[in-house]
């Protein structure tokens, strides 16, 4: 159903903490394809609770007309709480549908989906016929279901239309051509300091000559100071006028803010990691009390140093398998399982569910290590991108979904284990943060599990194999050649 423009006009949102963007104005026509992108905390979520109406912005106006119906899709299915989280996706997502939107609000929708699921998402983004508004860093939804981009940076909105390659293209073009300025104000300037070092020459002789001008009373000393002078007067506008323009060009160049530029820096390090086996389970099963076992046969074993994928379908078992790992009262295990104590284990739940909603980014480190001085806290979550004072004492519950990856990160980091288990670590992280996540886990030392529908990611933290479920049963395939 056709759907009248919605008008956006001077739209501002803002925090105690950070200003997201100001002075937003635009015009929604049906049938627009827009992705929402930037940085995590950015407030790309908030605006999308802005546009159904779930949240207030701090200046500004939307005109949503009446004929509008919106179905929405969260960043975290909170409902459904037995069902794996792309099952949640897949059940919010028919009940978005199930009300005929004609605009349809998608939040990071391809978080925790398997492989034929998220295929099956982009084909339904790609023939959805009415107005599509997602936030997303996925890459390839980007390319494929996108005409429009709005990026929040820098205070400010952007619009671009075309898809991510376009975007990025554009920005590249636009950087270089910057650069290349930069680079002959350099050369200019260089060959004004030549110029000037020439003239400086000239000048100590025009002042050894004015000497005996003045003194033969044939010019006045004014006159020979001036004439000594004069180039370096002309060299030094000159220059200052080089420096503004370079100053004005910097100021371009930061406004681009490539992704690839600002490289947020996080340490993971552990001791004691000898060559030994960490993690076993002999002829294992796991499931619940109140049905049959999930899994059967598991025969998993991991050495210390060892960092492996578990594989397989949305609901096939493999977030139950982490549970049992690490002892969940709920999960009803057999066989010889030989797992490491509590405390020696990391654990990213891909809910962040081990964070404290009322609790901050300070006091979250502060119970895990509470000898640590208020200055190495600090330093600690600056590390992991949280420096100001607004950053760092701001309510959990406040947070984004990459800024909480963040902190649990933070929180491992800060007593770090010998087995990290990480559970759809990617989802929710902008670009450049999982970039450098990436680094940090080919850096980590010790034995590591990953969760992961995302092929990239595991080859790039070189994982050593797969352990792939199918139909109950494990099976395991040494990734290294």
């Amino acid at each position: 159903m056709y759907h009248s423009p919605i008008h956006i006009k001077n739209l501002c949102l803002s925090f105690s903490h950070k200003i997201c963007f100001e002075d937003f104005s635009a015009t929604i026509e049906y049938g627009s394809r827009i992705a929402i992108i930037g940085r995590n905390g950015s407030g790309k979520s908030t605006l999308l609770k802005i546009l159904r109406r779930n949240f207030e912005p701090h200046g500004g106006s939307i005109t949503i007309p009446e004929n509008t119906v919106i179905g929405y899709v969260p960043q975290i299915v909170e409902d459904f709480e037995t069902l794996s989280g792309g099952q949640r996706l897949n059940k919010s997502l028919t009940q978005a549908l199930s009300v005929g939107p004609n605009i349809l609000l998608l939040d990071e929708p391809t978080n925790h989906l398997d492989i034929p699921n998220r295929q099956s998402l982009m084909r339904m983004l790609r023939s959805y016929a009415g107005t599509l508004i997602v936030v997303s860093h996925d890459v390839e939804l980007l390319r494929s279901c996108i005409d429009t981009l709005w990026h929040i940076d820098g205070g400010k909105i952007n619009v671009s239309t075309g898809n991510y390659d376009d975007y990025m293209e554009n920005i590249r073009v636009r950087r270089l051509a910057i650069e290349v300025e930069l680079a002959r104000l350099e050369r200019q300037k260089d060959d004004i300091h030549l110029a000037l070092m020439k003239e400086q020459r000239r000048a100590a002789k025009s002042r050894a000559h004015g000497k005996k001008m003045v003194e033969r009373r044939r010019w006045l000393p004014a006159v020979a100071h001036d004439k000594a002078n004069s180039a370096e007067k002309v060299a030094g506008k000159k220059n200052v006028a080089i420096e503004n323009k370079k100053r004005e060009l910097n100021e371009q160049l930061s406004a681009l803010r490539l992704p690839e530029v600002i490289v947020p820096t996080f340490f993971l390090t552990t001791s004691g990691c000898g060559n030994y086996t960490i993690l076993s389970i002999g002829d294992g099963t796991v499931g619940y009390a109140d049905g049959p076992p999930l899994l059967t046969h598991i025969n998993l074993s991991l050495q210390s140093r060892d960092r492996v994928a578990i594989l397989g379908r949305n609901g096939s078992g493999k977030s139950t398998l982490v549970r049992a790992i690490l002892g969940s009262v709920d999960v009803v295990k057999s066989g010889d399982w030989k797992v490491p104590k509590g405390e020696n284990i990391g654990y990213l739940d891909q809910h962040y569910n081990t964070l404290r909603l009322d609790s901050s980014p300070f006091e979250s480190i502060c119970e895990i290590v509470p000898t640590w001085p208020q200055t190495e806290v600090r330093k600690h979550l600056a590390t992991f991108l949280f420096r100001k004072n607004e950053e760092v004492n701001c309510p959990v519950n406040q947070l984004s979904g990459g800024e909480k990856a963040r902190l649990t990160l933070a929180q491992i980091a800060a007593k770090t284990p010998q087995l990290l288990i990480l559970d759809e670590i990617g989802n929710n992280l902008d670009l450049e943060t999982r970039q450098h996540v990436i680094q940090v886990l080919k850096d980590f030392p010790g034995a590591m599990i990953l969760i992961s529908h995302d092929a990239d990611f595991l080859e790039q933290v070189e994982v050593c194999g797969c352990y792939t479920i199918n139909d109950s049963s494990i099976g395991y395939e040494c990734l290294l050649r």
